[in-house]
């Protein structure tokens, strides 16, 4: 008979609780964390566009009457989404070291491994030389973070070769 095994998911831990430890004598250069109005703008900006979206729909379908109601639902939708995952998108946070970015629920991804940092749409993309990609969300501005990660990735290659 098979076993059936819990899946990890189901380990979820928001928070700093579900980081990984800091190494001995490694040290923390700068903390990401989630900012309100960038959350809540990222949100309303959804609403618009899914709204928009639903309208054109309905006027392609023939139904300009229910307009009105399907956007003010795209609207109401997305605050409701907002406001209950808010407590989970708060708790998410990145730690930028001397030696590698830690992540919410275990990510890790060490310096020397980042092929690429960019702005995605106002969040910061980390791309690895493996393919692996990760998103730092609802920052206030992404520039001067991906400032922060590049030179410590080249403070990094810099102290290794």
């Amino acid at each position: 008979m098979s076993e059936i095994r819990r899946d990890p998911v189901h380990d979820y831990r928001p928070g700093p609780l579900s980081e990984a430890p800091l190494e001995p004598g490694e040290r923390v250069l700068a903390r990401f964390e989630p900012d309100a109005r960038r959350y809540w703008s990222d949100h309303a900006i959804l609403a618009v566009l899914g709204a928009v979206l639903v309208s054109t729909a309905l006027f392609w379908l023939g139904k300009p009457g229910q307009v009105t109601l399907a956007a003010c639902a795209v609207v109401l939708g997305m605050m409701a989404r907002g406001a209950y995952f808010r407590s989970e998108a708060f708790a998410r946070r990145w730690q930028l070291t001397d030696r590698r970015l830690i992540g919410p629920q275990g990510r890790q991804v060490m310096l020397l491994e980042i092929a690429a940092v960019r702005a995605l749409m106002g969040d910061v993309q980390i791309v690895t030389k493996s393919g692996g990609k990760h998103l730092i969300r609802h920052l206030k501005e992404a520039a001067p973070a991906i400032t922060l990660i590049e030179r410590a990735r080249t403070a990094r290659q810099t102290l290794i070769h």
